[in-house]
């Protein structure tokens, strides 16, 4: 399995921006896709965002459309998620995942990735 690390997270006032990072090592193999699930206190770990390495389509969680970006840098088996706007319920643990055996009808759903990062605190209070 790859190994996912993450960082950029922290503390934001509502209406700012964060970038967080994930960096892959160890794979072996091309991967189907990679993305982001974040977790609240109390929450189940819910689908962000999330890409297909094999022509890029992204797909985003309704509650974040429009302001969140996901991406990746392939040369560097990175992917980022760009956080703009931010509300206090994105406040969370984001977690980043690779999903090598992936379904693409199953790209929402946690049990479909088989390899998780350690997690991210991203905290949004004024």
């Amino acid at each position: 399995q790859v190994q996912l690390a993450e960082s950029g997270g922290g503390l934001v006032q509502p209406g700012g921006s964060l970038r967080l990072s994930c960096a892959a090592s160890g794979r072996t193999s091309r991967t189907n896709a990679m993305a982001w699930f974040r977790q609240a206190p109390g929450k189940e770990r819910e689908f962000v965002a999330a890409i297909r390495y094999n022509g890029g389509h992204t797909y985003y969680a309704d509650s974040v459309r429009g302001r969140f970006t996901i991406s990746s840098d392939k040369t560097k088996d990175t992917l980022f998620l760009q956080m703009n706007n931010l509300k206090p319920e994105d406040t969370a643990v984001y977690y980043c995942a690779d999903g090598p055996r992936l379904i693409l009808s199953q790209i929402r759903v946690p049990r479909a990735y088989d390899s998780w990062g350690q997690g991210t605190q991203v905290t949004v209070s004024s």
